[in-house]
């Protein structure tokens, strides 16, 4: 039985007073500009859209005043002064996704999860076009949902990356199909506690109805009322796993994932198996950049958590020389002991994080490089790695420290890649 379109709540009354302008924050004063009167506030100095008014260097109380609704970017915490006052005030609070959401008519399929959530919703994307039927992908990275307002056919399929921060800022927001693909801990220092951090995953899926789909792995309690499909077996899919583009264990995970939520929407496997014969993955997850002197060069630095960088890690039969470190999310590294010992070379630490990663890998039984910086970690990692080894950068930590994000931390490792 394939998921229709679910019906929106109307947005709330203007003025709205946006606090973050970062990529999402922008986004949302320009698709709110048609709906009345756009506020903005943020405590650097981004640029701005036309026609918005904004303080910079503010944290937004000096316009709350005037609000009758506060456009939270998923950056800024639930603790900042503004937040507070306007929940204090009963001034309703949303997130851009919340509102692009109520705008868009399309049907509209949701992907959360700790790890894994940009190439599922790309590979969606691929199967939509396989089946030659009209998508759009966006979401936490890449094109915010409030770019497609007013600029994606009705008769598209949205599908969009959800993450927790996005998450817990839905007031009513119920995907037509919502897909869980695994939960581990995260953004402790966001969220305080695993529990904390589940729950906001969870938003997603408790507003559903009965005529709606959640899929989600087994064993995983969800909130809400929807029909639920859950994955998991290989059998399941239209095609041999080694037909399979994408590499490694956890990729599977996604790929079953990816075919359950296609199905549940009414796809046909010969789309699925195609897409999946052809999907090679995203930028900076688990990129081959290129094989130099014998050594591939790998770029995986969207994996931003022990979970992911473990499954980067794994998705190499050995001789990894790991480049792990960065800015510290809460949480400690020891789930990378095991997969360190049984299949790295060497560690290269960098960042903020290096001593703690140290410590809680000083038992794997692999040497522990402390190279302060990326530019450094790479050149020790050519030097020592042998034909037929991996040099990889799976960080398990934020790229803040040193980068703008993970992206321009992935972009820098690209660009040290030695000549062939």
């Amino acid at each position: 039985m394939s998921v229709g379109r679910s019906s929106r709540p109307p947005l709330p009354e203007g003025p709205y007073l946006i606090v973050g302008l970062a990529r999402s924050g922008v986004a949302a004063a320009r698709m709110l500009r048609g709906h009345g009167e756009v506020l903005a506030a943020d405590s650097g100095s981004p640029e701005l859209p036309d026609d918005v008014e904004a303080q910079l260097g503010s944290d937004g109380l000096a316009l709350l005043e005037r609000a009758a609704c506060v456009v939270k970017s998923p950056g800024v915490p639930n603790e900042a002064p503004a937040i507070v006052r306007a929940r204090e005030r009963g001034v309703p609070v949303m997130g851009e996704l919340e509102l692009a959401w109520r705008l868009l008519p399309n049907r509209f399929v949701a992907v959360t999860g700790t790890n894994g959530k940009t190439t599922t919703v790309e590979l969606l994307g691929a199967i939509w076009r396989a089946a030659r039927l009209p998508v759009a992908v966006a979401g936490n990275v890449g094109t915010p949902l409030s770019a497609l307002v007013g600029e994606v056919e009705p008769d598209a399929t949205i599908v969009c990356e959800v993450s927790s921060f996005q998450a817990e800022d839905s007031a009513e927001l119920a995907p037509d199909t919502a897909l869980l693909l695994n939960l581990t801990e995260d953004h402790l220092d966001r969220h305080g506690s695993l529990e904390a951090y589940r729950e906001a995953k969870l938003c997603l899926f408790a507003r559903q109805t009965p005529e709606q789909v959640a899929v989600a792995p087994p064993g995983i309690e969800l909130p809400g009322r929807a029909r639920r499909l859950d994955f998991g077996d290989p059998a399941g899919l239209p095609l041999d796993p080694g037909e399979i583009r994408l590499r490694g264990a956890h990729n599977l995970e996604n790929v079953m994932g990816a075919a359950a939520a296609a199905f549940a929407a009414g796809l046909p496997p010969e789309a699925v198996a195609e897409a999946l014969r052809s999907f090679a993955g995203v930028p900076h997850r688990l990129e081959e950049v290129g094989t130099v002197r014998g050594v591939l060069y790998v770029n995986d630095s969207k994996a931003t958590n022990v979970s992911s960088a473990a499954r980067g890690i794994e998705s190499f039969d050995g001789g990894v020389h790991a480049i792990l470190g960065g800015s510290l999310k809460g949480g400690g590294f020891e789930g990378l002991r095991e997969p360190v010992a049984a299949r790295c070379r060497a560690c290269y630490l960098i960042g903020e994080a290096a001593e703690r990663l140290a410590a809680d890998l000083r038992d794997a039984g692999v040497p522990l490089h402390r190279c302060g910086k990326l530019e450094a970690a790479v050149e020790a990692a050519r030097a020592a790695a042998e034909p037929g080894e991996v040099v990889l950068l799976s960080p398990a930590c934020a790229s803040y420290d040193q980068f703008r994000d993970y992206e321009q931390r992935g972009d820098r490792f690209r660009a040290l890649i030695p000549p062939a």
